[in-house]
């Protein structure tokens, strides 16, 4: 009988915000393989506009140096990949050459600790392994019936006339899809409404609004000591759940359930600690992601009537007055969704930058660069090159029809990445969207509050700066057609 043993995790990371800079000054000193071009002088409105808006900045650069170029950003110099072949250079071909645990997001791994969007090599890959089954599809569908039930009870309140900030409603949303689906947590027991979890999570997460320098403090009342207290509060209500579960034998089909009990080959699971690690990232992977997406996508349809046209004339061919089946959003069969989904995350990809450190120098596109360097690739800079994608800032969600979408280059379109570290999540994440959109569209029209302009913020993930204020309409009834009549 194998004996069951815990997977050993990677030496802890320094907090320290200082060390990684000193570690860039002395690589960059040191390196006997050039830079590649850019601009690399010390200059603080650059900095500054990485930090508000920087996908003109980083467009900018690849007009004038191409796909890989420097960038200096206040003392450390990084490497910027752009474009199809750069970003299958860094997450499949070589992506063994790129270490994530070592990049710029290290930062996350004090509220995040050791979960896959931090870990690398073996770790990583035996704790993906263990971690597969749990988003099997069959577990996945599984979820749909939550998804439903939270988001129409989410809905009920709802009436014509009223205003509602949709970015916000899908926080809280999808956090009580979360705590119930993936970890069996009711959001209304008395651990749950004894810390209010949706707004503790929200204040950790918060921490990663501030600008860097901001984040550096460590002294009383900064936001990082207010991350560290919410962390604690998480911590007690997940680790609670863990320890009750391990001491009744208690099992659902929730992600936490097969998470306690998930092995590999060898017998090895996952610590309790380690199971922690995985679902707060978890939380934090899925909360933003389709909370952004759901806004970005309603913010699009607000300015495409024609499109909210066909995506109601679909539903009302292909489900009438019935609620859609796991079968049928998995599987894409609601097309004309799927092509509106599909744009929304090349417009808008939440995770819309991958930090990286390279290990060994690496070559791409016939530029040479150095090992040890801060890189990134930029999915939301990629989906918006001008050589790659017509009318690269308009939202066409025909370019995504069958035939157009196989014609893509390889490594163009990455809004989950791709390779050994494509988002685990992301078809749980792709359903739990497209059961709310569906919701949305079937029962009220939409549009948005008069003088709101989209301003997008970007730490750490892409969202609408300023919520996203929508006026909810009496919903006009669609005639049954062909989508292909409603698409012409």
């Amino acid at each position: 009988m194998l004996m069951r043993m815990s997977l050993q995790g990677p030496p802890p990371v320094s907090a320290n915000p200082l060390e990684p800079l000193v570690r860039d000054l002395r690589n960059e000193w040191r390196t006997p393989v050039p830079y590649p071009p850019g601009d690399t002088g010390l200059d603080l409105r650059r900095a500054g506009a990485m930090l508000r808006d920087p996908l003109p900045l980083l467009l900018d650069g690849y007009a004038r140096y191409g796909p890989v170029y420097s960038l200096r950003l206040l003392t450390s110099k990084v490497i910027v990949l752009l474009g199809p072949e750069a970003n299958h250079h860094v997450l499949v071909a070589n992506a063994s050459n790129f270490s994530w645990r070592e990049g710029s997001f290290r930062n996350l791994i004090p509220l995040l600790g050791d979960g896959l969007l931090t870990i690398d090599g073996d770790f990583h890959r035996r704790s993906r392994k263990i971690m597969l089954p749990v988003f099997h599809h069959e577990h996945i569908a599984a979820a749909l019936d939550t998804m439903v039930a939270e988001t129409d009870a989410a809905m009920t309140a709802w009436r014509v006339g009223d205003r509602v900030d949709l970015y916000a409603w899908t926080r809280a949303l999808a956090l009580r899809i979360a705590m119930r689906s993936l970890f069996g947590v009711d959001p209304n027991g008395p651990t749950a409404r004894s810390m209010d979890a949706a707004r503790v999570f929200n204040e950790a997460l918060s921490f990663y609004s501030y600008d860097l320098p901001v984040q550096w403090l460590r002294g009383p009342g900064t936001p990082w000591r207010r991350m560290q207290r919410a962390r604690r509060q998480l911590d007690r209500l997940i680790y609670s759940e863990i320890n009750a579960r391990r001491r009744t034998g208690e099992r659902g089909l929730d992600l936490l359930s097969l998470l306690l009990d998930a092995s590999d080959e060898d017998g090895s699971r996952l610590s309790d600690r380690h199971v922690r690690d995985e679902v707060m990232t978890l939380l934090f992977a899925g909360h933003d992601t389709t909370t952004s997406t759901v806004a970005f996508m309603f913010y699009e349809l607000a300015h495409h009537p024609e499109v909210v046209h066909r995506l109601l004339a679909e539903q009302a061919e292909l489900l009438g007055d019935h609620k859609p089946s796991a079968k049928q959003l998995m599987r894409g069969e609601l097309a004309q969704l799927e092509q509106v989904l599909d744009e929304t995350l090349r417009l808008y990809p939440p995770a819309w930058v991958g930090p990286r450190r390279s290990i060994e120098p690496f070559e791409i596109a016939g530029v040479r660069a150095p090992g040890g360097a801060p890189v990134f690739y930029s999915s939301w800079v990629s989906h918006r090159l001008p050589d790659v994608w017509k009318e690269p800032d308009s939202f066409r969600p025909e370019r995504f029809a069958p035939e157009a979408k196989r014609a893509l280059p390889k490594g163009a379109y990455i809004p989950f990445g791709a390779g050994p570290r494509i988002c685990i999540g992301m078809r749980f994440g792709q359903l739990e969207i497209r059961t709310i959109a569906t919701a949305m569209l079937s029962r009220f029209s939409y549009e948005l509050a008069p003088g709101y302009r989209l301003r997008v913020r970007q730490q750490p993930t892409i969202g609408p700066a300023d919520g996203l204020p929508l006026i909810i309409r009496e919903r006009r009834p669609v005639r049954a057609a062909s989508v292909s009549a409603a698409a012409a």
